[in-house]
């Protein structure tokens, strides 16, 4: 909630889990938040700019955190898609 002058005056603000969309309880001690770094067009970071990206703990216990950071990178342009390196190990026989 905030006061007349704008300034927040909740002690605790929930976060909304940015796969699921349900708020993220304070007791919910398996969830996450991953701060995504920002680049420019060349790949360089950009210094001080993050995108926050909150997974609830019941997402991360079905195991769909990857998933679910991958799809959320990709709706939000922060995720480029990346080609496997071949394996510079001998095949196994």
């Amino acid at each position: 909630m905030e006061n007349i002058n704008g300034e927040l005056v909740d002690l605790y603000v929930p976060r909304k889990c940015a796969a699921t969309g349900r708020l993220i309880e304070a007791k919910d001690h398996a969830s996450v938040q991953i701060a995504v770094a920002d680049v420019d067009e060349n790949g360089k970071i950009i210094p001080g700019k993050t995108t926050n990206i909150p997974i609830a703990g019941s997402i991360r216990h079905q195991g769909e955190s990857d998933d679910s950071l991958n799809r959320i990178c990709q709706e939000k342009g922060t995720y480029i898609k990346v080609q496997r390196i071949k394996s510079l190990q001998a095949p196994v026989p």
